[in-house]
């Protein structure tokens, strides 16, 4: 079942085109990822789709449904990126406050145990860490039930410990039955959580694929590092068939190349009584995935 459908959407600020034509559909029990450089046109249409930015063009459906219907705002949680609360509200007030905004909420004091905020009920927004921040807008997402939950770079300013805690977070999320609609720049976060991605630059979609899917897109080229137990020249390297490119730094050596690499360097440095220390092989990640099919840099963060 389709809960969200997006079709040749297109926004537009002054002269400035955001969005150019913007199609994806994301399945029930989904969690589905967008993806893309600063500045690409992620969050305008995510926006669009929470019915909190009328698009010039195309059309979009959530649960059937126009963004705009009232009706939407039981069924829709929304963390948007610049969320923020009033320093002095505590945890407590927060939730009991927002839970008044539908006809059916969750039990709010059953959700911030679940979410990890029982003790910190009486705690002020202020005073909350930016894990328990993060916490406490995924709670506020979730305490009308909702059957979509649009999250919009959650992650943003943790540092790594509370960064995967809200990954845990997030698949707790979908185990509720909640499709999910998630927009980050961090790829590793992508290639965890989402299902499917859908790459936006520019204000396009340039690829919508599984995770896998798009690493395979540039699985091609393969990385080998080593240390040569002894000295040795390149050439026995590159004559092979799979070897692009051999570099050196200092007393390490980069192998690059496609098809069965790994066998055909080991098994050539074997025959010549070369030892490999500490051999490391790298594939393609969503990563490299991410700078071929964008053609530019990762996104502030990622480098």
């Amino acid at each position: 079942m389709t809960v969200i459908d997006v079709n040749q959407l297109q926004k537009r600020y002054g002269d400035t085109v955001a969005v150019r034509e913007v199609s994806f559909a994301v399945d029930r029990g989904e969690i589905f990822g967008i993806v893309g450089p600063n500045g690409a046109g992620k969050t305008t249409t995510v926006e669009c789709i929470a019915g909190l930015r009328t698009p010039d063009a195309g059309t979009i459906a959530v649960l059937g449904r126009d963004p705009h219907d009232i009706e939407l705002r039981s069924l829709v949680g929304v963390q948007l990126q610049e969320s923020r609360l009033p320093e002095q509200m505590t945890v407590g007030q927060a939730l009991e406050l927002y839970s008044a905004f539908y006809p059916k909420p969750a039990d709010w004091r059953r959700l911030a145990g679940e979410l990890g905020l029982a003790e910190r009920l009486r705690t002020r927004f202020g005073k909350l860490s930016g894990g328990q921040q993060q916490r406490l807008s995924i709670a506020l997402a979730l305490i009308g039930n909702p059957r979509v939950a649009i999250l919009d770079e959650l992650t943003t300013g943790l540092d790594p410990q509370a960064r995967h805690d809200t990954w845990d977070l997030v698949e707790s999320i979908r185990d509720r039955g909640v499709t999910v609609l998630l927009v980050t720049h961090f790829m590793a976060e992508a290639e965890r959580l989402c299902d499917r991605i859908a790459l936006i630059d520019a204000g396009r979609v340039v690829a919508l694929d599984t995770p896998a899917g798009l690493v395979a897109r540039v699985r091609s080229e393969q990385r080998i590092h080593f240390r040569p137990s002894v000295p040795f020249d390149d050439t026995l390297l590159t004559d092979l068939a799979e070897v692009h490119a051999v570099r050196r730094t200092g007393s390490r050596l980069e192998v690059i190349g496609d098809g069965d690499l790994l066998h055909a360097v080991t098994a050539t440095l074997a025959g010549h009584q070369i030892i490999a220390k500490d051999l490391r092989v790298e594939q393609a990640s969503l990563d490299d995935a991410f700078v071929r099919l964008t053609g530019g840099s990762l996104p502030e963060g990622e480098n």
